[in-house]
């Protein structure tokens, strides 16, 4: 369960960490009347769960009263990479002189939480780990120990982060770290960790992502469930009983088992393409539950290509093709190119059979994802 910035904050506040005063709201006015109580000038932010809020034109300054109400009018109700915004929060900007991120994951590779500090703030951490990975200094945690005073120290000191908010910065990160733990959380972050001039450290951002699992054991967070899921592609999912995550990419991704979806995903990226969606449709895959998959894809506006990876198992490809042409043969007008890969028990009958007016059919992984990316870069 990912938890709104707002949310986030108010977690963040209760444990103790430094968060600038702010106020939730849904109309212009109340945007208005909230920057007024906050004090300008103010920072109006879109409270949708997607990164890059900020180059999308989700996050604003107001300095006075008309400039707030232009902010909070060009928010609200905006689309902002598929998500439509109904809430600000409107913040007490920050006068910083720089930015650092701080941030708690499990490194699976190494089996361990790691904590990690950059001086690189402000920008996503994903490109700063794939440009300038030697830029984020890394703390692994025993989580029979936690994280211990004298790792909190090292990481910050490793990072480059000044002396002078130095052991702020590592109280920030022990804080954190606690809180990933307590709270059962799969992700937590701030970027920024803005610093004044003053040399006040102020966690200017909130990312807050919960275990689902575990929720039965945080009955305040789990109240927030409802009030956080705000993607109607992943509410469908639920409903339909897909195992689905919301990508930024533009190509469709369908398969009937994770690893087979997470290796398509792979390839999709080494093909210089950028996935949209992880979507597992799970056992079997008969006419329904394929036309459920793709609706949910072509509702995605970012889609501009959609490749199926099915590998039959006990599932025969001959059955998983008619479901495909049934599937298909529903919709008046195919809106995005299909490609499909069939692999398994009674594969060469499935390909035989599939519908080759309504879809792209390969006979290799490889070959289908280069196609589906082709099909991707026509439709930009």
């Amino acid at each position: 369960m990912k938890l709104h910035e707002y949310q986030a904050k108010g977690v963040f506040a209760d444990a103790g960490l430094p968060v600038p005063d702010s106020t939730l709201a849904s109309t212009v006015d109340e945007a208005v009347a909230a920057a007024g109580d906050v004090g300008y000038p103010v920072a109006i932010k879109a409270q949708v769960q997607v990164g890059g809020r900020g180059k999308a034109g989700g996050i604003k300054l107001a300095e006075n009263e008309e400039e707030a109400r232009e902010a909070a009018d060009a928010i609200l109700g905006m689309d902002l990479k598929g998500l439509h915004v109904d809430q600000v929060l409107v913040e007490e900007a920050v006068d910083f002189v720089n930015e650092l991120y701080v941030g708690v994951t499990m490194d699976r590779g190494e089996g361990k939480p790691v904590a990690m500090v950059s001086t690189e703030g402000g920008v996503d951490i994903e490109e700063v780990a794939a440009e300038t990975p030697e830029a984020i200094a890394r703390e692994h945690v025993d989580p029979a120990f936690g994280l211990q005073p004298y790792q909190a120290r090292r990481a910050v000191f490793e990072a480059g982060v000044d002396r002078d908010v130095a052991m702020d910065v590592a109280s920030v990160l022990t804080t954190l770290y606690d809180l990933w733990a307590s709270k059962d959380a799969t992700e937590i972050e701030v970027n920024p960790v803005m610093i004044t001039a003053e040399g006040d450290v102020v966690c200017a951002d909130a990312v807050m992502n919960i275990d689902d699992d575990a929720l039965f054991r945080h009955e305040d967070l789990a109240a927030m469930e409802d009030e956080a899921a705000e993607d109607e592609l992943e509410a469908k999912a639920n409903e339909y009983g897909f195992d689905y995550v919301r990508l930024s990419g533009n190509v469709g991704i369908i398969g009937n088992g994770a690893g087979l979806v997470m290796t398509t995903l792979d390839l999709v990226d080494h093909y210089g393409g950028s996935p949209a969606n992880f979507l597992d449709i799970g056992g079997g895959a008969k006419a329904e539950r394929v036309a459920n998959a793709l609706d949910m894809v072509f509702s995605d506006e970012n889609v501009d290509s959609v490749v199926f990876n099915i590998f039959g198992g006990i599932t025969r490809g001959d059955e998983v093709a008619k479901g495909i042409n049934e599937a298909l043969e529903q919709f008046e007008e195919i809106p995005k190119p299909v490609v499909v890969r069939l692999a398994g028990t009674n594969a060469e009958e499935g390909m035989e059979i599939l519908n080759t007016d309504l879809v792209t059919v390969e006979s290799t992984l490889e070959d289908a994802v280069q196609r589906a990316v082709e099909y991707s870069e026509e439709g930009n």
